[in-house]
């Protein structure tokens, strides 16, 4: 049997709101084979965030360690606080022929793809700022002038959409999904990602 080289690295970026951890959560459930990347942060945990679950909760002075000693694929400081993508967990996880999810903003996502051509970068929207605008506001964690910088930010956000390899609307989240998966399917039988020695053999002894 033919086998692709490694797992795929499958990065999803969106406006806060947009419903891309939800999202995610789905995707996850799908298949064993999907591992998602936590991140570290600074940030406080949320009510029910779970710890190497949700996120890996460090202190800012373990953060600026961990950056010295190059351990993350990508950083960024994000409405205060810093959020960062573990190398090691992403090499580990590609070796092993898993399809890596991470779920970074717009400049992490570029940065992925400088250190990873093959990765495979996703663009989440909802069907308009209205209802991105609904969202935050239901969420209830955020004062209004967070949800107004948050609605700035996402406008900057939007701008880096055309670097990316796919846009996904979320207006249903189950056909976001479905989009989705047959992103995902379709990549995963790209040429470039089988073995080309493999490739001839099984040619040759047809």
């Amino acid at each position: 049997m033919i086998r692709r080289k490694k797992g795929l690295i499958i990065v999803i970026s969106a406006p806060s709101g947009a419903g891309k951890t939800s999202l995610c959560k789905r995707l996850l459930q799908t298949s064993p084979l999907f591992y998602y990347s936590v991140s570290f942060t600074t940030r406080p945990p949320r009510k029910n965030e779970i710890e190497g679950v949700d996120y890996y909760f460090v202190s800012r002075e373990e953060f600026q360690k961990m950056i010295e000693r190059g351990e993350f694929v990508e950083w960024a400081e994000v409405h205060g606080h810093m959020y960062g993508t573990s190398a090691k967990l992403i090499d580990e996880a590609i070796k092993a022929k898993k399809e890596v999810v991470l779920e970074v903003d717009v400049k992490g996502g570029t940065e992925i793809k400088r250190r990873y051509p093959d990765s495979v970068l996703i663009f989440l929207l909802p069907p308009s700022w209205e209802e991105l605008e609904k969202r935050l506001r239901n969420r209830m964690t955020e004062s209004d002038k967070e949800i107004k910088q948050r609605l700035a930010r996402a406008k900057k956000e939007v701008e880096y959409a055309p670097y990316y390899d796919y846009l996904v609307i979320n207006d249903d989240i189950n056909k976001a999904l479905e989009k989705l998966l047959a992103i995902i399917e379709a990549e995963r039988c790209r040429m470039k990602r089988f073995p080309t020695e493999e490739l001839k053999n099984f040619i040759s002894n047809e």
